[in-house]
């Protein structure tokens, strides 16, 4: 059985790694319906992850123009049981008003076929809005029942205590704030707002905690990915192979466990929550194997090294 450990300060159990959707209907980066996964494939990593103890889903009305949040919605409905459902507002320029909040998040749960979200969450602190005006939006959607708890994305430190601060006086908690974290891109330990998250008691859910597949251990400058990963990470595939190959080694010594799951377990053990993509029964298998176990602290300093020479 998976353990749950707790949404921020919320009465929100989770597991402690999720499932990110974006994968799920988009086909303008992840060629969904085009470049060999469907809706069978993407239910079956559902299906898999559900009944390995995976119950936290994460999505956006962005993403593949609602349709992740439509495939989730049916997956949801059909498993029978209870799931933590999270997706997300995206501030658009054009979207000045707080109703616009509302009418996105009633798309969003009809689209779910929710009466309610487990989690709201900002998308960006996109302008000319500041951050402030939409969180006192989503605190509204919570103080009325249609969001379980309030989370934000892509926020720095001093926006998420800004948020933080604007949710207490409403007697709310932020519960987390969602940005990409991996062994690539360790912003959030280095710019102080990993450690801001343990001090309020607000989750970090890692998006991207395999950097879009580069962790997986299967490209290499001979074999590179083939969308839009393949130009932005050209000259990046032969940097990292050193890091691969050690991910590789502490996995053999942990019984056979894969470089995604090194990678996977090497954010939990940094205190936040991974929620890679699946886009088959496969991957979705590989992603639970990063759960049971944990890095040793010599394991976690030879990570920490080898990514720091990245």
């Amino acid at each position: 059985m998976v353990e749950r450990i707790a949404l921020g300060s919320s009465d929100i159990q989770i597991s402690p790694l999720g499932i990110g959707t974006w994968q799920w209907g988009d086909n303008m980066f992840w060629g969904y319906e085009k470049s060999g996964y469907n809706a069978q494939d993407v239910q079956a990593a559902f299906t898999t992850s559900v009944q390995a103890g995976i119950n936290f889903f994460d999505t956006a009305e962005v993403y593949g123009l609602g349709r992740s949040e439509t495939l989730l919605g049916q997956f949801v409905r059909q498993a029978g049981q209870p799931l933590v459902v999270a997706t997300k507002f995206m501030p658009f320029p054009w979207r000045l008003g707080k109703g616009r909040m509302h009418h996105a998040l009633r798309h969003s749960l009809k689209r779910l076929g929710l009466d309610k979200v487990d989690l709201y969450q900002i998308h960006w602190p996109l302008p000319p809005r500041p951050i402030e005006y939409w969180v006192e939006a989503v605190a509204e959607l919570a103080q009325v029942g249609l969001t379980r708890a309030v989370g934000v994305s892509n926020y720095s430190a001093d926006q998420m205590r800004r948020a933080h601060g604007v949710l207490a006086k409403r007697g709310l908690a932020l519960a987390s704030n969602q940005v990409k974290f991996n062994l690539l891109n360790r912003a959030p330990e280095r710019s102080g707002l990993l450690q801001a998250c343990r001090e309020l008691n607000i989750t970090l859910i890692a998006y991207s905690p395999l950097a879009q597949g580069l962790l997986s251990g299967k490209y290499n400058p001979q074999n590179p990915p083939q969308d839009f990963r393949n130009r932005s990470y050209a000259q990046l595939l032969g940097k990292i192979q050193p890091l691969i190959a050690l991910l590789k080694d502490i996995g053999q010594a942990h019984g056979g466990k894969t470089p995604p799951q090194v990678a996977l377990n090497w954010v939990i053990c940094k205190g936040a929550v991974p929620i890679p993509g699946a886009k088959n029964a496969r991957q979705a298998q590989d992603n639970v194997g990063a759960l049971g176990w944990r890095l040793t602290e010599g394991e976690l300093a030879a990570l920490d090294a080898a990514s720091d020479k990245l």
